[in-house]
């Protein structure tokens, strides 16, 4: 009875020790050097219930723009069990993308990767990387959008248009959505708009659980978001096999009848040693998916919105559209309707109100790396092995570099030609060997998308449209417009 009651007394006071010990730890890392300041919150939650709150503005959302004022451009945390250093400092930041496979790696935290596919392209590093980037361009490259991919898109939006025309009113976000996707279906898997109806609805229950915090039970938005994520991945895997007993069929994975991007994957994973594994294939099918339809939907909804609430600059979109069409009709033009690849490419200033509108939009709340070995900057060092979240919305929203960063100004980008392909101060593409591929692609949706808006049509907001930062850019009540054909 003494032994046990010196055990239970031992244990009364070691276990607080032992927690206190614990906590100090979690707060006070270990590092070779001055950790940048900052909080890392409570032990293994750390402050991931902060970074996903929702924030109902278009600024900087409140986590970041906090511990920007507290800290300075550059501070530490924790979320979803990592340690991280999060940077709004320019120079930090290219210096992030330039020294990817010398001192930083692509990385993003377990729940995202779960997301994403553990052979998803974001994972692939050196080599494997450049072979699947340099696999999209080839179809996403400059060739193909002059050609199939520009007369396909403007074939996606007149026919949309002139549907959401007949309608009392239209959710535009839904409808934008529904659009984009059923061409990335498309030209990604060459699905019909009636197949591709299931995986949409798929698609989009996944979609609504992206950005939640990763709690894998029933009922929560991550579940949800998974089990969205596994429908996608059966009907994607069906495809697959059935393109591939298809070209096998046909002579071999060198047969291309569809001129979509399967054909390419087919014939990379049924050669006779191939690179490219059946997983990889899948998941690179399903993070393209996203990206192609996620990103440019929330885009050409918030440029729409931004263009109502601002007739100036709608005013001098129109007059550049309209210019092209009179062009047009003096030179003789005879086709129609159609867009030729030089009329597109003399958009200047619809070229400006894309940068503006995905300034604003910071559709990606942060870019993910992990240091390979301890990295020293400013007098601070950040440890090897911790993640660091480049915050392209920090600087995008930044004062000193964009004057009322929060105003709707694409005159702003008139001189600035390097936001073409991303610099220290415009990352809404990404930056350095992991640029967005599909940039040239949304740009050219877009820019089809508001030729034909305005000169065509007409529209008045009916409702909704209220922006909300979660940490993403979302328009959960609806944005609602009435659209009707020009007189």
């Amino acid at each position: 009875m003494d032994a046990l009651a010196g055990l239970s007394a031992f244990a009364a006071v070691a276990l607080p020790l032992l927690l206190l010990y614990s906590v100090h730890r979690w707060r006070n890392p270990r590092c070779n050097g001055r950790l940048p300041p900052g909080s890392m919150g409570l032990p293994l939650v750390g402050e991931t219930f902060q970074f996903f709150s929702p924030d109902a503005s278009l600024d900087v959302p409140r986590f970041i723009r906090d511990r920007l004022t507290r800290y300075g451009p550059i501070f530490k945390t924790s979320v979803v069990g990592h340690p991280v250093v999060v940077s709004a400092d320019e120079e930090l930041n290219h210096m992030v993308f330039q020294q990817e496979g010398e001192l930083f790696q692509s990385w993003y935290p377990d729940s995202f990767v779960e997301i994403l596919g553990r052979d998803n392209v974001g994972e692939q590093k050196g080599t494997m990387f450049k072979y699947l980037k340099n696999m999209v361009l080839r179809f996403f490259g400059p060739e193909s959008l002059k050609e199939s991919i520009l007369r396909d898109v403007q074939r996606a939006v007149c026919s949309s248009l002139c549907t959401w025309s007949t309608l009392p009113a239209v959710d535009l976000k839904e409808a934008v959505s529904t659009m984009v996707f059923e061409l990335s279906a498309s030209k990604l898997l060459g699905l019909e708009p009636s197949r591709s109806k299931v995986l949409r609805k798929s698609f989009f229950d996944f979609v609504r659980g992206l950005i939640s915090f990763p709690l894998y039970l029933p009922g929560t938005a991550y579940y949800a978001c998974m089990q969205g994520r596994m429908s996608v991945m059966e009907v994607l895997q069906q495809v697959l096999e059935e393109r591939t007993r298809s070209a096998e069929a046909a002579g071999g994975g060198e047969a291309r009848c569809h001129g979509d991007f399967l054909d390419y994957v087919v014939q990379e994973i049924t050669k006779e040693k191939p690179v490219l594994t059946e997983g990889m294939a899948l998941d690179l099918l399903f993070v393209l998916l996203f990206a192609s339809f996620h990103t440019t939907s929330l885009a050409i909804t918030l440029a729409v919105k931004l263009l109502t609430d601002n007739p100036r600059v709608l005013e001098e979109l129109t007059v550049e559209h309209e210019t092209i069409l009179n062009e047009r009709e003096a030179g003789g033009e005879t086709d129609g309707d159609r867009l030729t690849w030089k009329e597109y490419k003399s958009m200047t200033f619809t070229s400006q109100v894309i940068n503006e509108t995905v300034r604003l939009a910071n559709i990606a709340p942060g870019i993910f790396r992990k240091t390979l070995k301890d990295v020293q900057f400013r007098g601070y060092t950040i440890p090897a092995g911790w993640g660091v979240m480049v915050c392209p919305l920090a600087v995008h929203l930044n004062p000193d570099i964009y004057p009322d960063p929060l105003t709707f100004n694409p005159s702003r980008f008139k001189d600035k030609l390097e936001a073409n392909r991303g610099s220290r101060h415009f990352m809404a593409f990404g930056g350095g060997l992991r640029s967005c591929v599909g940039a040239d692609f949304s740009k050219l949706q877009m820019a089809i998308f508001l030729h034909f808006l305005v000169t065509k049509y007409r529209w008045i907001q009916l409702g909704g449209g209220k922006i909300v930062r979660c940490p993403g850019l979302e328009f959960p009540d609806g944005y609602l417009i009435q659209i009707r054909q020009r007189d």
